[in-house]
């Protein structure tokens, strides 16, 4: 078992309420430039919470969840993960960040010279410091885990899409992360390949893994999502339970993408955004 440098949010202290807060934003601001990207956030995910964010492009998403481990920085505010401060981490803290922070990204990230074991396997033998044969042990029980155990000597150009983004699930999950980050995991596939994702990601939450997901999927945020985050304009507008927010949306921003993204084909032009 690897184990992260951050301590498991089951045995912190109990905050408000029964369940741990795993991530919490306080104040957030976010800056390019000039260009505001993320105005103001206040916002909590639950350990063991599976939150789905969508809204359009360019409303922050991606940069709120690539602030949670410094994949972006901060322009004000504060983020804690587990209770503590992430601000201003460098070194041996930042990398304990980050294995405990599982990232997906849309489009795979996996180098290409490297089989699907040893993209697995990399980082826990460059970072976590494991021996080769004992990185690859647990590789091949990550690969397994997202149903890619006979993929394992596989180079990324011999994987369909869908077989490369269950191999970055698997490196994502190698440093036993309890809190995965998904930016837009399946927007970069073919439509017969976001199941076999999609199905990953299920039993992950069900296992009651804390996920963070991007995404344009409307079916995973109604049917797997505890949470939806709707957000626009660098702002979360509303956030609910998914059966609350596909029929009964309450912020007009949220009604009308909603209209957009659920419109049947053929059935009049959808609403402008």
């Amino acid at each position: 078992m690897v184990k992260s440098l951050y301590v498991p949010a089951a045995t912190l202290p109990p905050g408000a309420g029964d369940v741990p807060v795993a991530v919490e934003f306080r104040r957030v601001s976010k800056v390019f430039g000039q260009q505001p990207v993320l105005r103001d956030i206040n916002f909590h995910v639950n350990a063991g919470e599976v939150v789905a964010i969508c809204g359009p492009s360019g409303s922050g998403k991606s940069t709120l969840i690539r602030l949670i481990n410094q994949l972006e920085t901060l322009s004000s505010g504060e983020i804690l993960v587990h209770q503590r401060a992430t601000a201003g981490l460098r070194g041996r803290r930042l990398r304990a960040l980050r294995t405990g922070i599982g990232f997906v990204f849309q489009q795979f990230n996996l180098y290409s010279h490297l089989t699907a074991l040893d993209n697995v396997a990399l980082a826990l033998i460059k970072i976590q410091k494991l021996s080769v044969a004992a990185a690859h042990q647990h590789a091949r029980e990550k690969l397994r885990q997202v149903g890619l155990a006979d993929k394992a000597q596989h180079f990324p150009h011999q994987l369909s899409g869908g077989q490369q983004q269950r191999v970055a699930i698997a490196r994502a999950l190698a440093t036993d992360a309890d809190i995965i980050l998904f930016d837009e995991p399946t927007s970069a596939l073919d439509p017969e390949m976001i199941g076999e994702v999609l199905v990953v990601m299920r039993d992950l939450a069900g296992n009651g893994m804390t996920m963070m997901v991007v995404t344009h999927e409307m079916q995973f945020a109604r049917e797997i999502a505890d949470r939806v985050v709707f957000m626009d304009g660098g702002e979360i507008l509303e956030q609910a339970e998914p059966a609350l927010f596909f029929t009964r949306p309450q912020h007009p921003r949220a009604q009308r993408f909603l209209e957009r993204v659920l419109s049947p084909l053929g059935v009049g032009e959808p609403t402008p955004l």
